[in-house]
């Protein structure tokens, strides 16, 4: 089974991680968070921002990138960012791959791109903007690494409810 993970550099807008745990619910997708955050997970914060989905998720904190590179030593991370040579689609995301997005206002350091610029990937955008939100940006490369796997373990077919398709 596909075991794709989605790592978030020091989030700052709770919605958009709230938006990207529920999308990790939805595809069985790992999320790791790297600190500092800038907003709380605390229970009642949760609760208040609508995230009653949160307890389904599979989520580690951990307390900087050092740390989170420490507990994932032999994780094949791929960096998303508006800077990378390549785009999203020019890569095979391997079935338990990491894809990291960075922080809404700055996106991940240079020293750590310099550092690993083989895997660094973007979605093609026109110039004039500096980017697309993030949860957006999580959606659209999470869902290339699905394709590219099958969408394994996911559910493929939908049913209606007062109809049947035959």
């Amino acid at each position: 089974m596909a075991k794709l993970n989605i790592v978030l550099l020091e989030p700052e807008i709770p919605a958009n991680t709230g938006n990207i745990g529920r999308t990790c619910v939805a595809t069985g997708t790992k999320l790791h968070l790297i600190e500092p955050l800038g907003f709380s997970l605390s229970e009642k914060a949760l609760k208040r921002a609508g995230m009653d989905y949160w307890k389904d998720l599979d989520v580690s904190t951990y307390l900087d990138y050092e740390d989170f590179v420490e507990k994932n030593p032999n994780a094949k991370i791929y960096y998303a960012t508006t800077k990378a040579l390549k785009t999203y689609t020019d890569v095979q995301y391997e079935d338990d791959c990491y894809i990291m997005f960075g922080k809404e206002s700055a996106g991940i350091p240079e020293e750590i791109l310099m550092e690993h610029k083989e895997n660094c990937v973007r979605i093609p955008m026109i110039n004039d903007i500096r980017s697309l939100n993030l949860s957006n940006s999580v959606a659209i490369v999470l869902y290339e690494a699905l394709r590219q796997n099958q969408f394994d373990h996911m559910q493929l077919k939908g049913q209606l409810h007062n109809h049947t398709w035959e």
